[in-house]
């Protein structure tokens, strides 16, 4: 949930930015990772047997978004860059448990 708060808030925060259009790829990104974030808590949280499945998506999306983020020098990019990070490696443990 961590992850998907400061995806939200990176997000915002570039949709402000002076030159948005070039922030459309990590805005795009921080979207797709929130709602994938989201959907992987709330079916971990139902016990679902797709949980780990949908883990290994987001472990995917949240590494994807963590590059991206990391390219801007932007505060809330580096914090959104770190905890998407650790996001992905805490959903890989999730999908291999």
């Amino acid at each position: 949930m961590t992850c998907a708060s400061l995806c939200n808030h990176c997000a915002s925060c570039c949709a402000a930015e002076n030159d948005i259009k070039m922030m459309g790829k990590c805005i795009q990104l921080d979207m797709e990772c929130a709602a994938i974030c989201y959907l992987s808590a709330q079916l971990m949280s139902l016990g679902s047997e797709r949980a780990k499945d949908i883990c290994i998506i987001c472990a995917d999306i949240c590494n994807e978004c963590s590059i991206e983020c990391g390219k801007h020098e932007s505060e809330h990019c580096k914090q959104c860059s770190i905890a998407c990070r650790n996001c992905s490696d805490e959903c890989l443990k999730m999908a291999a448990a």
